[in-house]
């Protein structure tokens, strides 16, 4: 099973934002990608950082993982499947179906401190990341 890091930031609330991904996958290659967004509060992009991590996944032939985040509002919505802010619903109906496809998924908080990888990705993909999937 892959253990996938991910983090969303946002430079303003909302700002132009970016998600990272940090993974190894099965082959051992490092697989790092940064994702620039369009402007959104930084819980939405924790929320688009999961998101494009499973189409990444799922493209790579991955079925198997376990997604970390430092978003304990992330990983509360996807546990319960609800979030209480209806801004973030769409977003997480696309999660939970995207998930579906896995035959093992689930997200677990991590502290920042163990997620810095992810969140330097999403940090610089702000600026200079590729278009999501």
């Amino acid at each position: 099973m892959i253990r996938v890091y991910i983090d969303g930031a946002s430079a303003g609330d909302p700002g132009p934002s970016g998600a990272g991904i940090y993974y190894i996958n099965e082959r051992g290659e490092t697989v790092r990608q940064a994702f620039k967004l369009t402007d959104m509060s930084n819980h939405e992009a924790e929320f688009y950082a999961l998101l494009y991590a499973l189409k990444v996944l799922r493209k790579d032939g991955n079925r198997a993982a376990a997604f970390y985040t430092d978003s304990q509002l992330v990983d509360d919505a996807v546990n319960d499947g609800k979030v209480k802010n209806r801004a973030y619903q769409p977003v997480l109906e696309s999660i939970l179906k995207a998930s579906a496809d896995f035959d093992l998924f689930f997200v677990n908080w991590v502290p920042s401190s163990k997620n810095r990888e992810a969140d330097q990705l999403a940090r610089k993909a702000i600026h200079e990341g590729e278009s999501p999937p």
